[in-house]
Parts: structure tokens; C-alpha cells; sequence
């Protein structure tokens, strides 16, 4: 399931975009309608729509669908725009696209075919965007203090695992996976 195609050219295919476009949509239901805040702390799935997007359509995709949910969402909402989380969510989906594309796929005994691939992207992602980028986003606009925003580490190590599973999950279905394959033809 490798994309030999440049995923910045692949914006250009409608499919692709229709498909960017409602995981935007996505990802704004199930992060700003469809979740529950706690100070610092957002229980969603706002991110999964974003790997999604970066996974399955490319990394120039996975970073469009991120910063174009986030802005959308704030403005949807009523949400200030935090440019620095706005970059945060940028990087999670640009993040796991690139490393879905660049890691080796390593076998894992009784595992789905992708799951070492999805995982650690996935984990990568959210360790960079959410736990680093974004935490650092609320410490600087919000002034959340350093302890405050690390009590969101064990928060994504859950929820990334669950979207990981989730995705792994879609990627097993034959039915899903061939028409994710549609989008991944060679130039």
C-alpha cells in the first residue's frame, strides 16, 4: 500500500479533495461538538480524521485536513485561533503521513499487516503535534503550567492507541482498503 505518487500532486485530484474535505468535517464533529473539555485536557477523536487524511491520502493531504479542521472548528465554535495549535495539528497530519510512507513495514507475528507502520506514525504524530506543539500552544496563550499540560502525555498515549487501532483495524478490511487503493495509483 505504498503511494508512489507525490502526495502534493494528489490535491489535485477531486476525489482526493472530496475526501480531505469531509474528513475536515470529520474531524471537527468528533473535536469540537463531540468531545469533552477539562482545562487543558480535550477528550476527542479530533485527531483521527487528521491521520487519516495523512495516512491514507499523503502527508501534503494529512496537513491541509489538519490546519483547515482546526480553523474551521475555532470559528464554528467561537474558539479563539491558536496559530500554534493550529501549526500542532498541521504536524499530525503531515507527520504520519510521511513516516506511514517512509518506515519499513516490519511483520509482527499474529498482527494485522500495517500495524507497526500505523502505530508508530501515529504515536510520532501525537507526540510531536499534541504533546509538544500544541501543549506548548496552551503554556504560551493560555498559560497552563508545565505540569498541567504534561498530564496530557498519558491522555494521547491512550487515545493514540485507540486510533491506531481503529486504523489498523480499517486498513484489515479488504472492501475499505481497495477503495483506499484507488486513490493510490503510480504517476
Amino acid at each position: 500500500m505504498r503511494n508512489n505518487r507525490c502526495s502534493a500532486a494528489a490535491l489535485k485530484d477531486v476525489r482526493v479533495l472530496t475526501l480531505a474535505a469531509m474528513l475536515v468535517a470529520l474531524s471537527i464533529v468528533l473535536g469540537k461538538l463531540l468531545s469533552v473539555t477539562a482545562g487543558p485536557f480535550r477528550i476527542s477523536f479530533e485527531n483521527l480524521p487528521v491521520l487519516m487524511a495523512g495516512i491514507f491520502l499523503g502527508p501534503a493531504a494529512g496537513c491541509l485536513t489538519g490546519i483547515v479542521a482546526d480553523l474551521v472548528g475555532c470559528l464554528i465554535v467561537g474558539y479563539a485561533i491558536n496559530p500554534i495549535i493550529t501549526v500542532g495539528a498541521g504536524c499530525i497530519g503531515l507527520l504520519a503521513g510521511l513516516l506511514f510512507r517512509t518506515l519499513p513495514d516490519q511483520p509482527i507475528r499474529h498482527l494485522p499487516e500495517h500495524t507497526f507502520r500505523v502505530f508508530a506514525s501515529v504515536m510520532a504524530a501525537h507526540i510531536v503535534g499534541s504533546m509538544l506543539i500544541k501543549s506548548a500552544g496552551l503554556m504560551l496563550y493560555y498559560h497552563y503550567t508545565l505540569f498541567q499540560v504534561a498530564l496530557r502525555v498519558p491522555l494521547y498515549l491512550v487515545i493514540g492507541t485507540a486510533e491506531s487501532l481503529i486504523i489498523i483495524g480499517l486498513l484489515s478490511n479488504s472492501a475499505f482498503a481497495s477503495q483506499i487503493g484507488r486513490f493510490r495509483k503510480d504517476e
